[in-house]
């Protein structure tokens, strides 16, 4: 077999791997993210929810994110129906498509067909990268395009081409649309490459960045713009901000709130979202999500700095991706306000390339005493922590840190002295050593494949969290907060019957609890509040003349206790505060109360009492 073909199969089946880890199973989570998936399906009935991103298809609100990650989900279910498959596929194929493309950019840095699988490897099997290709948030996406902005500035630097770098750019402004600011943590990475290694006159570097930059306010501020000057009356409210503003959605709720905790209409913030520091990483939380090869990027890449000097390549290549994973994981370590354990995966790409450069450029000089140093001790460390990370897990598989343990350290033995083995011992030494390494975090991807997740705020690994809301009656769940409802025959039925009659068939406050109405109906459920019920949409006034109007069916009291005349089930309809909790009050005040499969119901159409 020559070495193209072997490259060849290696690659196909890293890739056909990989797709089996992020497809098998996947309709088992159902609709995994209710909120982003009631989106999709309004956004099938609707271009005008398509375009907006509206929670519902008579577009009443909008999710509180821009909507490209949606669009693809939504194509997928206009071509093969509402299903959990037909949401969920696209979001594994893009990290297939991620996989591949990190597996390209280290090939190029490295020169070497077997870093490059290593580095595909390493982000295909980190914990949280399975859990969001395995999910409809918008991480997947945002993922993938910023994988692409890296391996386009890298052919831009190879090539001192600005057209590279303004693809580049554009790939940044579509992770924009996507997720809007945190797509910019990785812009410093990207710029200071260019400037520094790429070879033009410094001025020419400074205007191809100039270029890259207009390219990347293009490809992401024509939606914005369109949005900012459509004409209020007649779009969606911008889920998320507090007077209808995708600019204030941006730089706020979205933008420097996350950052210093000041989110106006934030469920929590400050300390509610965990401590912050250095070791955020590595806590109880997040560790098991991508802190098991994050410190041996941080030492393998700064060696490959050292010991590559004068390796242009190379060294562009692993100043590029510790500038990714040096900035985006000092703001996840010390952002104050909404973070999530799954925010981390924008960190997997740039722990899996710094692996794979690293390890291939030190094991190229392994004969020199202070490389086999570093790949040692760097190999004894990753041990030392998968350990620590995999007794956190209690009960589950207790057998196999000590499996990581006994690989791990004997490897690092064996590569400190590795000058002196044979060629092919030594290949046996780092093998073991990437196979210690990877039993951890590959242990915790097929965990997480095998579990199902829902809810807005899944972890991954053996304890990873299926979702948590909703307090479920009998027949039936109202959902809550973070979880969607899950409406039982009946309700479904009185939500289908007559559908056509009404622009909204329900009003719950909270997007989730409107989402799981809306998926099981198929008709727009109007999320009062938006996604916290905080948003002041509608307000009591708006919500007042659309039931004179006949346009909305009936009140769905939510159940997860948010407050509010009654909250819970079989009182009143809960709210999340302010217009919500004015809405709750006046239905529950105006309408007669009915329990349906254990949940509150109001018709609004029988009259005031």
């Amino acid at each position: 077999m020559t070495t193209q073909t072997a490259h060849r199969t290696g690659l196909a089946t890293l890739l056909l791997g990989t797709a089996v880890l992020y497809l098998w199973g996947l309709g088992s989570s159902g609709w995994a993210n209710s909120f982003y998936a009631a989106a999709v399906q309004a956004g099938s009935e609707s271009w005008k929810a398509f375009f907006f991103g509206s929670s519902d298809a008579a577009s009443s609100i909008t999710v509180d994110k821009t909507p490209l990650s949606l669009w693809p989900m939504v194509l997928s279910v206009k071509a093969f129906g509402l299903s959990s498959w037909s949401i969920l596929v696209p979001q594994a194929l893009e990290g297939v498509a991620a996989v591949a493309l990190l597996h390209a950019s280290v090939r190029r840095t490295t020169g070497s067909a077997a870093a490059g699988l290593l580095a595909g490897a390493v982000l295909a099997l980190t914990p949280v990268a399975v859990l969001m290709f395995r999910f409809d948030n918008p991480d997947a996406m945002l993922v993938l395009l910023l994988v692409g902005s890296a391996y386009a500035t890298q052919r831009a630097v190879e090539a001192t081409s600005v057209r590279w770098l303004a693809l580049g750019g554009a790939l940044v402004g579509l992770a924009f649309l996507t997720k809007m600011l945190q797509a910019f943590l990785v812009l410093p990475a990207l710029a200071l490459v260019y400037l520094l290694f790429a070879a033009l006159p410094w001025r020419r570097r400074v205007l191809h960045l100039l270029v890259a930059f207009g390219s990347m306010v293009l490809a992401g501020g024509w939606w914005l713009a369109i949005v900012e000057l459509w004409p209020a009356a007649s779009r969606p409210y911008i889920g998320g901000s507090q007077d209808n503003s995708i600019l204030e959605l941006t730089l706020g709720y979205n933008g420097f709130g996350r950052l210093t905790g000041d989110e106006t209409g934030s469920v929590g913030g400050g300390g509610g979202w965990g401590s912050t520091g250095l070791l955020r990483m590595f806590d109880s939380e997040i560790g098991g999500q991508v802190a098991w090869l994050l410190p041996a990027a941080l030492f393998l890449g700064v060696a490959a700095l050292w010991f590559a000097r004068g390796r242009g390549p190379v060294t562009a290549g692993a100043t590029l991706w510790l500038g990714w994973l040096v900035v985006t994981g000092l703001t996840f370590s010390l952002m104050a306000g909404i973070f999530h354990a799954y925010y981390t995966v924008a960190l997997a790409p740039a722990v899996a390339a710094l692996v794979a450069i690293g390890a291939h450029t030190l094991w190229q000089r392994r004969d020199a005493l202070p490389v086999s140093g570093v790949l040692a001790f760097t190999t004894a460390f990753t041990t030392s922590l998968s350990f620590v990370l995999l007794d956190r897990a209690g009960d589950w598989h207790p057998w196999l840190k000590y499996v990581v343990a006994t690989l791990g350290f004997a490897a690092a033995l064996m590569l400190a002295g590795v000058r002196h083995l044979p060629r092919r011992v030594g290949h046996v030494v780092a093998a073991t050593a990437i196979v210690a390494g990877l039993a951890g975090p590959t242990a915790y991807s097929l965990a997480t494949a095998a579990t199902p997740h829902t809810g807005s705020i899944p972890t991954a690994g053996p304890t990873g969290s299926t979702g948590t809301g909703g307090t479920r009656g009998p027949g039936g769940a109202a959902g809550g907060l973070l979880n969607g409802s899950t409406p039982g025959a009946t309700l479904t039925a009185m939500l289908t019957s007559d559908a056509s009659g009404w622009t909204w068939v329900a009003a719950a406050v909270g997007s989730n609890s409107a989402a799981g109405y809306q998926l099981a109906s198929q008709e727009p459920v109007m999320a009062i509040g938006g996604f916290n019920g905080s948003d002041p949409s509608p307000t009591l006034a708006q919500f007042q003349t659309y039931v004179a109007d006949g346009q909305i069916h009936y009140f769905i009291a939510s159940g997860d206790g948010m407050g509010g005349p009654g909250g819970g089930m079989g009182g009143g309809p809960s709210a999340g505060g302010g217009t919500s909790s004015e809405i709750a009050t006046w239905v529950a005040a105006s309408f007669e109360a009915q329990t349906v499969d254990g949940v509150t119901v109001y018709d609004l159409s029988s009259g005031v009492v």
